[in-house]
């Protein structure tokens, strides 16, 4: 159990997955309850073991994990995050993750991009930035190599 408990307060007790909640002391066994999703398929992982509720951890053996954008962020051609969030933590750079009709949309959107990408890839200093372009704001993350 200790294993769990220093992933989860490491992860602040959110599921990775669904970045809802997990309550310490649901059962295990109980598909809200703990679990620790092991990446040790990803080699170039630098975060081996990530906390996950034990439902969202089982469904995503079985079906490619995606990452919900919130419903109340006006945000349009919404990028996958799971694929974005690989290719920031294997080569850095920028990417375009979405486009936004308003300057305040986008900024909306660049918080809590920053907000959810620190628990999505921990340790990967993540930055957002707001660029207009044609008549709309397009939302920008920029991190560093590792």
């Amino acid at each position: 159990m200790s294993q769990l408990d220093d992933v989860a307060e490491r992860d602040s007790w959110r599921c990775w997955v669904c970045d809802e909640p997990v309550d310490p002391d649901m059962s295990v066994n109980d598909a809200r309850g703990p679990s620790v999703d092991s990446r040790t398929a990803d080699r170039k992982a630098k975060v081996a073991e990530r906390l996950a509720h034990r439902g969202c951890n089982s469904r995503k053996g079985a079906v490619k994990v995606v990452i919900a954008w919130p419903d109340h962020l006006h945000v349009a051609e919404p990028a996958p995050l799971i694929t974005v969030a690989g290719r920031l933590e294997r080569k850095g750079g920028r990417e375009m993750v979405g486009r936004c009709p308003t300057k305040k949309d986008a900024h909306e959107v660049a918080e809590w991009l920053v907000d959810r990408f620190s628990r999505l890839v921990p340790g990967l200093p993540v930055t957002a930035g707001v660029e207009a372009g044609g008549g709309q704001f397009l939302v920008v993350l920029a991190a560093g190599r590792r």
